[in-house]
């Protein structure tokens, strides 16, 4: 008998994306290391895919992440 082993637990009217199994889920039915979630609907959970996408490229074009003094510059900090 494993000491840790957990079961999943989740509520109804919760809602995940499984990146395991691609698939939404209530629940949730999968570990935490495998899912996006919860949402407040299944319409939310089956584009979390997207929803990441849109956020990925958010941060990718701010320019608060992205400085001009960080690029090529070897990477160290003056001081």
């Amino acid at each position: 008998m494993a000491l840790f082993k957990r079961k999943t637990a989740g509520k109804a009217g919760e809602w995940y994306y499984c990146l395991h199994h691609d698939k939404v889920e209530e629940g949730p039915e999968c570990p935490a290391k495998d899912r996006f979630g919860p949402y407040g609907t299944q319409a939310e959970a089956a584009r979390a895919m997207e929803t990441a996408q849109e956020r990925n490229a958010e941060w990718e074009n701010d320019p608060r992440w992205h400085d001009s003094s960080s690029r090529g510059e070897g990477g160290g900090t003056s001081g």
